[in-house]
């Protein structure tokens, strides 16, 4: 596996400045959370500095390194590319950097849709992702707040706040969001 040191040159040769930033705030917001919730820091540290490691990759480029490994993709996320970053960048953290740990893969791999029966790491760096430090939007102080009072809560919100964002664009809910939403909120409600 890859040091940080060098999954750090490969990010800031590969992000832009602001994503490289963005980076650094996920990785900080998922130490915390990490320590908070009994996970693993290290882990969480490995996911999140990852996480986006293909968020400046063209999207024409998504597809043809999709392509190139014959790998086939749903309808709706050929139709909201802006997702597939965390598939890809899972992809480019087990054969570029060597990163073996499926549960650190699982957590980019699925940051951008959540799943259903999210792991807690899965569920840490989905939420540093909207409440690192960098972020500034209507209502990321509350989100914080809930995600460090109670991080099923703050990650129920965040899935919420996606969806209603989502259909707000007139665009596509991902069906992995929807049943990592209901599937969480069951597990709220003890049903």
């Amino acid at each position: 596996m890859w040091s940080y040191e060098e999954i750090d040159d490969y990010l800031k040769k590969n992000l832009t400045e602001s994503r490289y930033e963005h980076t650094l705030g996920v990785v900080y917001a998922a130490e915390l959370l990490a320590e908070k919730n009994g996970e693993s820091k290290d882990k969480a540290r490995l996911a999140a500095l990852v996480h986006d490691c293909a968020k400046n990759m063209r999207i024409d480029a998504q597809f043809e390194f999709l392509k190139s490994r014959s790998i086939e993709i749903d309808d709706i996320t050929r139709k909201s590319p802006q997702i597939l970053h965390g598939l890809i960048g899972s992809i480019i953290a087990k054969e570029t950097m060597h990163i073996e740990d499926e549960e650190v893969l699982s957590a980019v791999r699925y940051h951008t849709t959540g799943k259903k029966s999210m792991s807690l790491l899965e569920k840490i760096i989905y939420i540093a992702d909207y409440i690192e430090p960098n972020r500034d939007y209507k209502g990321v102080e509350d989100l914080r707040n809930i995600t460090y009072a109670d991080l099923d809560k703050g990650v129920l919100q965040g899935f919420d706040n996606t969806i209603t964002y989502v259909i707000k664009l007139g665009q596509l809910v991902h069906p992995l969001t929807i049943e990592a939403r209901n599937d969480l909120l069951l597990k709220i409600k003890g049903c």
